[in-house]
């Protein structure tokens, strides 16, 4: 019976023919690789973070303030690390998270992602702030899992086109990012003046909406591109949002809706009696806010607030496989990837991505195994002492 592991197996018996892996396995040195290959532009704008960029360091940090304890003779000759999130059946809990503008680090963009996630059967989860077209995703994708993630513009109408055709493409839950109604400090891209939407990248999914377009006079051509990025700008990000806006969400998904940003166990509360189905503790990568508190010091709190009442996913500071079993220990369902896929993305496209998906596969099911584990269903803070 085959195994996420056995990816060791298959680049070591490559290795009998001389073939060696054409990114590294370490994933944590893919950014230094990256940062050769990307403008310096690209790179700040996925490495960058919030201000310092403490908030950014402080969610690697909260990693290594846990160590794993493994047990011996258990019998972990076969393991089963498939899930079931918001509806959907994983292989394994880990999903891509949702990453804008990715043409600027490959031509292919969200396209390649989304195939090599088709292949793996993991959940690609497209951003609102993509290169490519709901729809020209969902193509590429196939017949892998997909949602999609919501930046929750201005205008009402927009939003429910959204919506609209993420559903009629195939997206079957709905991740809202509450976290990015306005985009923070952020150094790296500042220095550069560098943001890629006032650039007509990132972009796509709005000037491919009806909506949009009937705002802006018309399909956007040269004639009215200027116009419409202002539109993009004015309409962008919502901060008059409230708990009560949930119910315009309801009203118009009829999916499972998972809310992303959630840092305090009160907003967790509160998501639960708006009926939502999944939090994801984020910090967005230390994107947003600097000083922030780390995502996987948030976790625990989070799970505690909400217990079995919805499902609790989380991301910020992901790199190993490692990383993915003490958040799961810690009580998340699954995990989303973002800097490390993109990484991948950057210096090998396609088969890039799915190079770093199936070493974090691997890693994780060496990581159950060699902990004494055979489901990820068993994990828990039993498995962990802090360091």
């Amino acid at each position: 019976m085959s195994s996420l592991a056995d990816f060791q197996n298959e680049i070591y018996l490559r290795g009998l023919g001389d073939v060696v892996p054409a990114l590294p396995t370490d994933l944590t040195r893919l950014e230094a690789l990256a940062e050769r290959r990307l403008s310096a532009a690209a790179f700040g704008y996925v490495a960058g973070a919030a201000g310092s960029e403490a908030t950014a360091r402080a969610n690697r940090e909260a990693f290594d303030r846990w160590r794993i304890v493994p047990r011996m003779l258990r019998d972990v000759a076969a393991r089963d690390l498939s899930v079931r999130v918001l509806g959907t059946p994983m292989p394994a809990p880990v999903a891509l998270a949702p990453v804008g503008v990715q043409s600027i680090f490959h031509p292919d963009g969200e396209r390649a992602a989304a195939r090599a996630a088709a292949a793996t059967r993991l959940p690609y989860v497209l951003s609102t702030a993509s290169s490519f077209s709901i729809e020209e995703v969902a193509q590429a994708n196939g017949d892998g899992p997909r949602w999609y993630q919501l930046y929750w513009p201005k205008d009402r109408e927009l939003a429910v086109s959204f919506l609209e055709r993420a559903a009629a493409a195939g997206y079957t839950a709905l991740v809202v990012t509450l976290d990015t109604f306005a985009l923070a400090w952020r150094p790296r891209d500042l220095d550069q003046a560098y943001l890629p939407f006032l650039r007509g990248i990132g972009v796509a999914n709005y000037f491919s909406d009806p909506v949009f377009q009937k705002a802006v006079g018309g399909p956007v051509t040269e004639a009215n591109r200027d116009a419409a990025i202002l539109h993009w700008a004015a309409n962008f990000g919502n901060p008059s949002l409230t708990w009560d806006d949930l119910v315009f969400l309801r009203e118009h998904w009829h999916g499972p809706i998972a809310l992303k940003g959630i840092q305090h166990p009160d907003d967790a509360r509160r998501a639960v009696d708006a009926g939502m189905d999944g939090v994801i503790v984020s910090n967005h990568g230390g994107r947003q806010i600097d000083g922030a508190v780390a995502s996987l010091d948030a976790l625990p709190p989070v799970v505690e607030a909400v217990r079995d009442q919805a499902e609790v996913l989380f991301d910020s500071g992901v790199r190993t496989g490692g990383d993915i079993a003490k958040a799961l220990a810690l009580g998340a369902k699954a995990v989303l990837v973002g800097r490390p896929f993109v990484y991948g993305l950057a210096l090998g496209g396609e088969a890039g991505v799915t190079h770093v998906l199936r070493c974090l596969l691997a890693e994780l099911d060496l990581t159950l195994m060699l902990s004494g584990h055979t489901r990820v269903a068993d994990l828990g803070p039993d498995l962990l002492v802090s360091a």
